[in-house]
């Protein structure tokens, strides 16, 4: 077995614990921040997954005769506030939630290349229980990117759209303009005064 590689896992399951453990934290506020109640729903399913997945990246850290803790993941502190600003620069609705979910599949796709990585890695060093183990949290991990975007794109893009359309009608006095006409509707004839 190589001793680098196998620090060099360590090193990632340090890290993937971090991440777990700081999304854990971060999960819970971004559910309160969600006005669609599909996406709050969302975020609570997927706050208890990620309690198992750091419960089981311990149990890899275990494996590999390791404490999991002592590192601290910046990429996810960075990542966490990004999230974070969302929530303070907008008020709760459909814009706020897209934001959330911008940085949510972040969050996400940071996940699954590091799960990916670990997988390949403890695939290299022949340890099939951390492979079975990395890949179960990788497959959930592409779960939620997946119902991400499906919340995405069939709610809260379509209600944050909506928001520009009701603007755009309030900003002129909320009547319509037809194609041909001014906001009253009557045709105008170029060179005629109104």
């Amino acid at each position: 077995m190589s001793t680098q590689l196998h620090a060099a896992l360590s090193d990632q399951v340090k890290d993937l614990y971090s991440a777990e453990n700081q999304l854990i934290k971060a999960l819970g506020r971004m559910a309160k921040a969600s006005a669609s109640e599909t996406l709050r729903a969302g975020f609570e399913k997927h706050l208890e997954e990620t309690r198992a997945h750091a419960e089981r990246v311990a149990q890899a850290a275990q494996m590999l005769e390791i404490k999991p803790g002592g590192k601290r993941c910046v990429a996810m502190q960075g990542l966490i506030e990004e999230g974070a600003e969302a929530i303070e620069d907008h008020g709760k609705g459909p814009l706020r939630d897209a934001l959330l979910i911008a940085g949510a599949q972040r969050v996400e796709h940071y996940e699954i290349a590091a799960y990916g990585t670990a997988r390949a890695m403890a695939e290299r060093l022949g340890n099939s229980e951390l492979v079975s183990l990395f890949q179960q949290i990788l497959d959930e991990e592409k779960a939620t990117d997946a119902k991400l975007t499906e919340v995405s794109e069939g709610e809260v893009l379509p209600a944050a759209s909506q928001l520009d359309e009701d603007e755009e009608g309030r900003g002129n006095g909320g009547r319509s303009r037809s194609r041909s006409g001014g906001a009253d509707g009557r045709k105008r004839t170029p060179g005629r005064s109104r």
